[in-house]
Protein backbone atom coordinates (compact mmCIF):
# COMPACT_ATOMS: atom_id res chain seq x y z
CA UNK A 1 0.00 0.00 0.00
CA UNK A 2 2.63 2.22 0.95
CA UNK A 3 4.22 1.40 -2.44
CA UNK A 4 1.53 2.32 -3.91
CA UNK A 5 0.98 5.81 -2.43
CA UNK A 6 4.56 6.57 -2.92
CA UNK A 7 3.77 5.84 -6.89
CA UNK A 8 1.01 8.26 -6.86
CA UNK A 9 3.11 11.36 -4.92
CA UNK A 10 5.42 10.36 -7.74
CA UNK A 11 3.41 11.21 -10.72
CA UNK A 12 1.87 14.20 -9.27
CA UNK A 13 5.21 15.72 -8.02
CA UNK A 14 6.23 17.66 -11.13
CA UNK A 15 9.65 19.10 -10.11
CA UNK A 16 10.40 15.09 -9.04
CA UNK A 17 9.67 13.47 -12.29
CA UNK A 18 11.58 16.27 -14.40
CA UNK A 19 14.65 15.83 -12.04
CA UNK A 20 14.92 12.00 -11.76
CA UNK A 21 12.14 11.03 -14.95
CA UNK A 22 13.64 13.72 -17.45
CA UNK A 23 12.18 14.09 -20.62
CA UNK A 24 10.97 9.92 -21.45
CA UNK A 25 8.88 10.54 -17.96
CA UNK A 26 7.53 14.01 -19.16
CA UNK A 27 6.66 12.66 -22.76
CA UNK A 28 5.13 9.57 -21.03
CA UNK A 29 3.16 11.76 -19.17
CA UNK A 30 2.04 14.13 -21.20
CA UNK A 31 0.82 11.21 -23.72
CA UNK A 32 -1.03 9.52 -21.17
CA UNK A 33 -3.09 12.48 -19.91
CA UNK A 34 -4.01 14.04 -23.15
CA UNK A 35 -6.05 10.95 -24.32
CA UNK A 36 -6.20 8.03 -22.01
CA UNK A 37 -9.12 8.29 -20.04
CA UNK A 38 -7.63 7.32 -16.93
CA UNK A 39 -4.92 10.01 -16.83
CA UNK A 40 -7.30 12.34 -16.41
CA UNK A 41 -5.80 13.06 -12.73
CA UNK A 42 -1.89 13.74 -14.16
CA UNK A 43 -0.16 17.08 -14.04
CA UNK A 44 -0.01 18.51 -17.69
CA UNK A 45 0.00 22.72 -18.00
CA UNK A 46 2.58 23.10 -14.76
CA UNK A 47 4.47 19.64 -15.72
CA UNK A 48 4.65 22.13 -19.44
CA UNK A 49 5.87 25.13 -17.97
CA UNK A 50 8.23 23.69 -15.09
CA UNK A 51 9.93 21.46 -17.86
CA UNK A 52 10.15 25.05 -19.65
CA UNK A 53 11.56 26.65 -16.47
CA UNK A 54 14.00 23.60 -15.54
CA UNK A 55 15.64 23.53 -19.57
CA UNK A 56 16.46 27.30 -19.09
CA UNK A 57 18.26 26.36 -15.90
CA UNK A 58 20.01 23.53 -17.05
CA UNK A 59 18.57 21.26 -14.14
CA UNK A 60 16.86 19.38 -17.25
CA UNK A 61 19.74 18.58 -19.52
CA UNK A 62 18.07 18.64 -22.79
CA UNK A 63 18.03 21.42 -25.41
CA UNK A 64 14.62 23.74 -25.94
CA UNK A 65 14.12 21.77 -29.50
CA UNK A 66 14.36 18.49 -27.87
CA UNK A 67 12.13 19.19 -25.10
CA UNK A 68 9.53 21.23 -27.09
CA UNK A 69 9.27 18.19 -29.68
CA UNK A 70 8.97 15.53 -27.71
CA UNK A 71 6.31 17.08 -25.50
CA UNK A 72 4.35 18.04 -29.02
CA UNK A 73 4.88 14.96 -30.52
CA UNK A 74 3.24 13.17 -27.27
CA UNK A 75 0.40 15.97 -27.05
CA UNK A 76 -0.89 15.54 -30.59
CA UNK A 77 0.02 11.38 -30.34
CA UNK A 78 -2.11 11.29 -27.56
CA UNK A 79 -5.06 13.37 -28.60
CA UNK A 80 -5.06 10.92 -31.69
CA UNK A 81 -4.86 8.07 -29.29
CA UNK A 82 -8.29 9.40 -27.47
CA UNK A 83 -10.01 10.05 -30.64
CA UNK A 84 -9.54 6.57 -31.79
CA UNK A 85 -10.84 4.91 -29.18
CA UNK A 86 -13.74 6.98 -29.13
CA UNK A 87 -14.43 6.79 -32.62
CA UNK A 88 -13.99 3.14 -32.69
CA UNK A 89 -15.17 1.72 -29.35
CA UNK A 90 -17.61 4.62 -28.53
CA UNK A 91 -20.87 1.65 -30.26
CA UNK A 92 -20.95 0.70 -26.80
CA UNK A 93 -21.86 3.94 -25.25
CA UNK A 94 -24.08 4.64 -28.36
CA UNK A 95 -26.44 1.66 -28.18
CA UNK A 96 -26.50 2.01 -24.51
CA UNK A 97 -29.95 2.15 -22.88
CA UNK A 98 -31.56 5.31 -21.24
CA UNK A 99 -30.95 5.26 -17.32
CA UNK A 100 -31.01 7.77 -14.98
CA UNK A 101 -27.78 9.02 -15.57
CA UNK A 102 -26.86 8.53 -19.28
CA UNK A 103 -29.85 9.62 -21.98
CA UNK A 104 -29.25 9.30 -25.78
CA UNK A 105 -30.13 12.71 -26.28
CA UNK A 106 -26.65 13.82 -24.52
CA UNK A 107 -24.49 12.13 -27.09
CA UNK A 108 -26.55 14.21 -30.26
CA UNK A 109 -26.43 17.24 -27.78
CA UNK A 110 -22.26 16.62 -27.87
CA UNK A 111 -22.61 15.60 -31.21
CA UNK A 112 -24.32 19.15 -32.41
CA UNK A 113 -22.12 21.29 -30.14
CA UNK A 114 -19.06 19.60 -31.55
CA UNK A 115 -20.26 20.78 -35.08
CA UNK A 116 -20.75 23.80 -34.07
CA UNK A 117 -17.67 24.59 -31.94
CA UNK A 118 -15.77 21.73 -32.74
CA UNK A 119 -12.81 23.54 -33.47
CA UNK A 120 -13.06 26.32 -30.59
CA UNK A 121 -13.67 23.24 -28.38
CA UNK A 122 -10.57 21.33 -29.04
CA UNK A 123 -7.61 24.36 -28.77
CA UNK A 124 -9.55 25.69 -25.38
CA UNK A 125 -9.45 22.24 -24.20
CA UNK A 126 -5.93 21.61 -24.26
CA UNK A 127 -5.52 24.58 -21.32
CA UNK A 128 -8.55 22.86 -19.23
CA UNK A 129 -7.21 19.76 -16.65
CA UNK A 130 -9.56 17.03 -17.45
CA UNK A 131 -11.09 18.34 -20.38
CA UNK A 132 -7.90 18.12 -22.24
CA UNK A 133 -8.68 14.53 -21.75
CA UNK A 134 -11.75 13.70 -22.46
CA UNK A 135 -12.69 16.28 -25.38
CA UNK A 136 -10.91 14.09 -28.13
CA UNK A 137 -12.55 11.04 -26.80
CA UNK A 138 -15.93 12.52 -27.30
CA UNK A 139 -14.95 13.89 -30.85
CA UNK A 140 -14.51 10.46 -32.21
CA UNK A 141 -17.35 9.37 -30.09
CA UNK A 142 -19.56 12.17 -32.17
CA UNK A 143 -17.24 11.19 -35.42
CA UNK A 144 -16.17 14.40 -35.62
CA UNK A 145 -14.41 14.57 -39.38
CA UNK A 146 -10.87 13.31 -39.17
CA UNK A 147 -9.30 15.67 -41.15
CA UNK A 148 -10.87 18.42 -38.63
CA UNK A 149 -9.85 17.02 -36.03
CA UNK A 150 -6.43 16.56 -37.03
CA UNK A 151 -5.32 19.98 -38.17
CA UNK A 152 -7.17 21.54 -34.49
CA UNK A 153 -4.94 18.64 -32.89
CA UNK A 154 -1.76 20.24 -34.40
CA UNK A 155 -2.76 23.81 -33.87
CA UNK A 156 -3.98 23.63 -30.32
CA UNK A 157 -1.18 20.88 -29.17
CA UNK A 158 1.23 23.59 -30.47
CA UNK A 159 -0.02 26.90 -28.79
CA UNK A 160 -0.44 24.57 -25.53
CA UNK A 161 2.76 23.40 -25.71
CA UNK A 162 4.62 27.12 -27.46
CA UNK A 163 2.68 29.20 -24.56
CA UNK A 164 3.40 26.78 -21.59
CA UNK A 165 7.23 25.53 -22.66
CA UNK A 166 8.11 28.98 -24.13
CA UNK A 167 6.79 30.60 -21.64
CA UNK A 168 8.73 29.03 -18.60
CA UNK A 169 11.81 28.95 -20.67
CA UNK A 170 11.14 32.60 -21.01
CA UNK A 171 11.04 33.45 -17.76
CA UNK A 172 13.30 30.94 -16.02
CA UNK A 173 16.14 32.66 -18.46
CA UNK A 174 15.19 36.17 -17.18
CA UNK A 175 14.42 35.21 -13.74
CA UNK A 176 16.40 31.34 -12.65
CA UNK A 177 15.55 32.37 -8.78
CA UNK A 178 11.82 31.33 -10.19
CA UNK A 179 13.47 27.82 -9.83
CA UNK A 180 13.29 28.38 -5.74
CA UNK A 181 9.53 29.29 -6.06
CA UNK A 182 8.01 25.62 -7.63
CA UNK A 183 5.71 25.27 -5.40
CA UNK A 184 3.70 28.35 -5.68
CA UNK A 185 4.30 28.08 -9.24
CA UNK A 186 1.69 24.87 -9.10
CA UNK A 187 -0.38 25.94 -6.36
CA UNK A 188 -0.69 29.01 -9.18
CA UNK A 189 -1.69 27.00 -12.10
CA UNK A 190 -3.71 24.19 -9.87
CA UNK A 191 -5.94 27.83 -8.53
CA UNK A 192 -5.95 28.88 -12.57
CA UNK A 193 -7.05 25.81 -13.71
CA UNK A 194 -9.63 25.18 -11.43
CA UNK A 195 -11.76 28.47 -12.02
CA UNK A 196 -10.86 27.77 -15.14
CA UNK A 197 -12.31 24.38 -15.29
CA UNK A 198 -15.51 25.20 -13.31
CA UNK A 199 -16.43 28.30 -15.02
CA UNK A 200 -15.99 26.38 -18.43
CA UNK A 201 -18.30 23.93 -17.14
CA UNK A 202 -21.22 26.08 -16.54
CA UNK A 203 -20.81 28.07 -20.23
CA UNK A 204 -20.69 24.96 -21.40
CA UNK A 205 -23.83 23.35 -19.99
CA UNK A 206 -25.84 26.18 -20.72
CA UNK A 207 -24.67 26.26 -24.53
CA UNK A 208 -25.41 22.65 -24.83
CA UNK A 209 -28.88 23.22 -23.43
CA UNK A 210 -29.20 26.25 -26.27
CA UNK A 211 -27.99 24.21 -29.12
Amino acid sequence: MEQVISFFNYIMNSQEIIQTGGLLAIILIVYIENGLFFGFFLPGDYLLFLSGVFCSTKLLDVSLVSLFSGIFLAAVLGTYTGYISGRFFGDKIENKKDSLFFKQKYISKTQKYFEKYGSRTLIIARFLPIVRTFAPIMAGLVKMNFFRFSLYNFIGGFIWVFVLVGGGYILGINYPGLIHYVHYIIFFFLAVTTFTVLRGYFSAKKEMEEV
